[in-house]
């Protein structure tokens, strides 16, 4: 516990200096390219004014794009970093409260009156256990769209640090102590957890950086080639910049390539993590579909455990009212059985439970749909930090993002194309991104 929290404070501290220091470069960088390079040289050495003039012009319109994808990624990973609401009327401090305290390590002497140290066995922190209530909050959320991820009882992923169900492709960070939407990464260089609502931002801010370095480590390749021929040995500053470009484009190029595969194959990093990892989809079939041998099914909502009979010649306990209608009983909180059941039956849905076997992606929607349901539909929006992506709207009633390609082949290969849904239910503006 103790090098965890101390992780956690070295994280947060890294956070904080990084983007101070990444300013730090750039006013480095600016001053070696436009002051030392530019003006300096090529203008009051070199006479070349048209050649300079045009590199300076170049040099700050990557630096504007690259700076306001960066403070744009920056106020989004402050501002909305994609957590997932909390229900229940539970805040975030009311998690904090909950979680339980350091665990206290118990300590044994050596033989010979050494000094004690610590016993390796700690006691371990508990964790909420799954809400196993058919009434549980928030459950009728997943079972209300046609598509979520669930666990192989049919039932969605819970969250013991939130003590809630999980959406689909949320995972819980512990930096943040929240589940977060389509978490990426904890980024140090953009000062927070890069998700949904910023990874658009990200991939712009890491692309412009990549074409930034490129352009300061090419003016400074070619300086030091030119200087080569005037002097024994290159100006030292020209020398800092050459070296600092190259080293910040092998990191912003990384990035960049990474960032656009994971755009591509619409996949995050912890995607890439859990690839080996077997998961579960539950798909809605019609209510009278038939058993098959292929999948188990579930349905929603959870039948209600049996109400055990009450004692007889309790003092103090009064019997349960008569029931009105032949048939019908009373559960203890005298809800009519009957009520219940006919609320339930008119919102009742049937689902199966596919297995998706290891890397396999369901949210692959082909390479051109994964890129508009990242970047966005435009190419001012591809190009500028205009708007969140498309894949932050959670409205359609079909599943919280869109499935296509890859759920088809799971579907025929749970024998699953005779069962598909008679109405209409994937609407087209979901079916569109």
């Amino acid at each position: 516990m103790a090098s965890a929290a101390s992780n956690r404070v070295s994280t947060r501290l890294a956070i904080r200096l990084i983007p101070i220091f990444i300013l730090c470069a750039f006013v480095v960088a600016t001053y070696i390219y436009v002051g030392h390079i530019c003006v300096q040289y090529y203008i009051r050495q070199r006479r070349r004014t048209g050649f300079a003039a045009g590199m300076i012009v170049l040099y700050f319109v990557i630096f504007f794009l690259m700076l306001a994808a960066y403070l744009r990624t920056f106020v989004a990973v402050i501002r909305d970093p994609g957590l997932v609401p909390l229900i229940n009327g539970q805040t975030a401090e009311d998690l904090n409260e909950k979680q339980p305290p350091p665990p206290r390590r118990r300590r044994r002497r050596r033989r010979g009156g050494e000094p004690e140290e610590p016993d390796a066995e700690a006691q371990q922190a508990t964790w909420a256990p799954v809400d196993t209530s058919p009434d549980s909050p928030g459950l009728e959320a997943f079972y209300s769209k046609d598509v979520f991820v669930c666990e192989a009882d049919g039932r969605p992923k819970w969250c013991s640090g939130c003590r809630q169900w999980k959406p689909d492709r949320a995972h819980h960070s512990s930096e943040l102590g929240r589940c977060v939407r389509k978490m990426d990464h904890l980024c140090p260089w953009v000062g927070g957890m890069v998700s949904e609502t910023s990874f658009n931002f990200f991939a712009q801010f890491t692309f412009y950086c990549a074409l930034y370095c490129s352009i300061t480590l090419a003016l400074t390749g070619y300086t030091v080639s030119q200087q080569s021929r005037e002097r024994p040995t290159p100006d030292g500053w020209v020398v800092a910049g050459l070296v600092l470009s190259a080293f910040f484009l092998l990191f912003s190029g990384g990035m960049a390539l990474t960032s656009l595969r994971y755009i591509l194959t619409n996949m995050t990093n912890i995607d890439m993590f859990s690839r080996s990892r077997i998961s579960y989809l539950a798909v809605r079939v019609p209510l009278d579909a038939p058993p098959s041998q292929s999948y188990p099914t579930v349905t929603y909502p959870l039948q209600q455990p049996p109400v055990p009979p009450q004692p007889l010649g309790v003092v103090g306990t009064p019997p349960p009212p008569p029931p009105a209608n032949p048939g019908e009983s009373i559960l203890n909180n005298g809800t009519s059985v009957l009520a219940a059941a006919d609320r339930d039956v008119r919102a009742r849905r049937k689902f199966a439970i596919l297995r998706v076997e290891a890397r396999e992606n369901p949210w692959d929607l082909g390479p051109r749909r994964n890129w508009t349901s990242v970047m966005g539909r435009s190419p001012w929006e591809w190009l500028l930090p205009i708007r969140h992506s498309p894949c932050c709207d959670h409205d359609s009633m079909t599943s919280d993002y869109p499935t296509r390609n890859v759920l088809d082949g799971i579907k025929k290969r749970h024998n699953f194309a005779q069962l598909e849904l008679m109405e209409p239910s994937q609407p087209k503006g979901h079916d569109a991104v």
